[in-house]
C-alpha cells in the first residue's frame, strides 16, 4: 500500500464515552457478583 492509501484507512478506534460505558458496566457487574457472594446486613 502506498502512503496515501495507508492514511486513508479508518477504523479500530474506540471513543472515550464507549470506554467509560464499558468500564461502568464491568464495575456494576463486579458489584452485583460481590453483593451476591458476600451479602452484608444494612446497618443504620
Amino acid at each position: 500500500m502506498s502512503k496515501n492509501e495507508l492514511l486513508a484507512v479508518t477504523g479500530g478506534g474506540i471513543s472515550l464515552s464507549a470506554l467509560a460505558g464499558i468500564g461502568a458496566a464491568i464495575t456494576f457487574l463486579i458489584g452485583v457478583i460481590d453483593g451476591y457472594l458476600r451479602p452484608t446486613k444494612c446497618e443504620s
